[in-house]
C-alpha cells in the first residue's frame, strides 16, 4: 500500500462550528491527521506528498463559480472592513437562498449576486464550514492527495490510501457542507475513470455521502453506495434514504443503506455484505472507499455503535473484492480512537484472501 498526504493540509484550523444552536469548538483538528500518520509510520506504509495539480482535477467535479468562491472568499471577506463593515474572523453565512434540494437539479448556476455575503449563503450549505486564511489551500491539497492516490492505483493496480483532511464527501458540485469543501472521493473517482471507465464508490462513513451522491446522481459510469446512520434524525437529514436510486441515465446506480441508530458491528457488516452484492453485480473495474471512523461507538458526533474490530472486518471485505482501490479518509473525531481504527482496517486489508 502507498499513502499520500501533504503537510499543507494541516493549515486549515477552523475556530468554530454550529451544533444544536451553539457555536462549538471544532472537531476537525490537525491532531486527527497526526494520529493517522503515526499509524502509517508504525506499519511501514510509505507516505508521499502529492504533486500540485492546481484546480484541473476538480473541473469534472465542482462548478467553476464555486471554485472561484472558495479560492477568493477569505480575502474578499476581510476586505469588507475597508467599507466600514465588521466581518468575523472566518467566512460564515448569515442567510441562505430558497433551494428545493431536488437531487435531479444538479446545476443551480452561479450566485446571482456579486456580494461575498450573498455568496457565502449560496455556496456554504451550513455553519460547519468556516473559511479561514488557509482553508482553500488545505482543501485543495487534500484533494490532491486523493488524485495522487488514484494516479498511483491506475499505474500499479494496487491499493493506495489518501489521508484527506479536511474531509470531502459532503461537498456538492457547488456547495460546501459538513466540514467538507472539496469532494476528494469524487475527484479520485473522476480520475480513475480515465483508466478504468467504470467505478464504484462505497462510502462507509457514519454520515450519508450526500455530496458524492449529488455529483454522480445522473451518471451510470460511477455507482455510488453509502452505508450510514438513518438520516431521518441525523445529518445530512434531507438525503440518504433508500428510495433515492439515481435519476435519468443514472437511475439504479445510487444505493443507500440507512442504519438504525445504535447499530452494532453485526448490523453494519450485514448491510455491508448486502451492498457488496450490488457492487459485484455492477462489475466496476476499480473502487473508491470513503472511509470514516465516526461510526465508532464513542465518537463525539456518531450515533452508531461499532467496535474497533469492525474496521478489521471492513478491511477484509474490501480486500476480498480484489479491485484496484483508492481509500479516502473521511470522518472520525475521537483522536484516541481513529489511530487504532485505521490500524485495524489495515490489518484487514493485509489478510490473504482465497479467490
Amino acid at each position: 500500500m502507498k499513502a499520500f498526504f501533504c503537510e499543507q493540509q494541516m493549515l486549515h484550523q477552523p475556530r468554530q462550528f454550529m451544533r444544536l444552536g451553539r457555536l462549538c469548538a471544532p472537531t476537525d483538528t490537525p491532531a486527527r491527521a497526526q494520529a493517522l500518520q503515526t499509524v502509517l509510520a508504525a506499519r511501514g506504509v510509505s507516505v508521499e506528498a502529492p504533486p500540485d495539480y492546481g484546480r484541473g482535477p476538480l473541473h469534472g467535479v465542482h462548478s467553476p463559480d464555486y471554485l472561484d468562491f472558495l479560492e477568493h472568499a477569505y480575502p474578499r471577506w476581510q476586505a469588507l472592513r475597508a467599507s466600514g463593515m465588521d466581518p468575523g474572523d472566518e467566512v460564515l453565512p448569515n442567510l441562505a437562498p430558497y433551494y428545493s434540494g431536488r437531487l435531479e437539479h444538479a446545476e443551480r448556476g452561479p450566485c446571482p449576486s456579486g456580494s461575498v455575503v450573498a455568496q457565502a449563503g449560496y455556496y456554504l450549505g451550513d455553519l460547519s464550514c468556516p473559511i479561514g486564511p488557509h482553508t482553500w489551500r488545505s482543501a485543495l491539497r487534500s484533494t490532491h492527495s486523493a488524485v495522487a492516490a488514484a494516479d498511483w492505483v491506475a499505474q500499479n493496480q494496487g491499493v493506495a490510501y489518501a489521508l484527506c483532511r479536511p474531509s470531502g464527501h459532503h461537498a456538492h458540485r457547488d456547495r460546501a457542507g459538513g466540514f467538507c469543501y472539496l469532494n476528494s472521493s469524487a475527484a479520485a473517482a473522476q480520475r480513475l475513470l480515465q483508466t478504468y471507465g467504470k467505478i464504484a464508490i462505497l462510502d462507509v462513513d457514519a454520515h450519508h455521502g450526500d455530496g458524492t451522491q449529488q455529483i454522480f446522481y445522473q451518471r451510470p459510469d460511477v455507482m455510488t453506495l453509502s452505508l450510514h446512520a438513518d438520516p431521518v434524525g441525523y445529518y445530512p437529514f434531507y438525503t440518504g434514504h433508500a428510495h433515492e436510486r439515481g435519476y435519468g441515465s443514472g437511475h439504479g446506480y445510487n444505493l443507500n443503506f440507512p442504519l438504525a441508530h445504535g447499530a452494532d458491528d453485526e448490523a453494519f457488516l450485514d448491510a455491508l455484505d448486502n451492498a457488496l452484492v450490488a457492487l459485484r453485480d455492477y462489475r466496476p473495474r476499480a473502487l473508491v472507499l470513503p472511509l470514516g471512523f465516526d461510526t465508532y461507538k464513542d465518537d463525539p458526533i456518531s450515533v452508531l455503535g461499532l467496535d474497533i474490530d469492525a474496521y478489521r472486518h471492513i478491511g477484509e471485505r474490501i480486500n476480498g473484492l480484489g479491485l484496484p482501490t483508492v481509500v479516502v479518509q473521511e470522518g472520525g473525531y475521537l483522536v484516541d480512537a481513529i489511530g487504532p481504527a485505521l490500524d485495524a482496517f489495515l490489518q484487514g486489508m493485509a489478510q490473504t484472501v482465497a479467490h
